[in-house]
């Protein structure tokens, strides 16, 4: 398995402004879901970050985001690891396969592939 990229994921109530704020350090909206926008660098594009006022499908808004190339096996080596799955691993509507995994420190995962 290796992973793609690491994204991290900042909860916002106001997306509009937090755009307006990391375009003055150069990022550009890619992705723009109403819930959740993804900004990247338009010289480096998988310098991104995603900001979301909540997640559209799980219970939780994850903190960051890794996206794998086997969505499957990445779920798996948690599993047997006896991490904690906080979302199970499904389909999105969007183009993802994911599931969210809490780390050691408490923190929420979404660990994805694109389909």
């Amino acid at each position: 398995m290796t992973v793609r990229r690491v994204v991290p994921n900042i909860r916002s109530e106001a997306l509009q402004e937090s755009r307006e704020f990391y375009g003055l350090l150069g990022f550009e909206e890619v992705m723009n879901h109403g819930w959740i926008m993804t900004l990247a660098s338009p010289a480096t594009p998988a310098a991104q970050i995603s900001i979301m006022d909540s997640d559209k499908t799980a219970p939780v808004a994850p903190d960051m985001s890794v996206e794998v190339d086997d969505v499957d096996a990445a779920y798996a080596a948690m599993r047997e690891g006896g991490a904690e799955i906080v979302y199970p691993l499904r389909d999105e509507e969007w183009g993802v396969r994911r599931f969210f995994v809490r780390d050691p420190s408490g923190r929420v995962v979404n660990v994805l592939g694109h389909r």
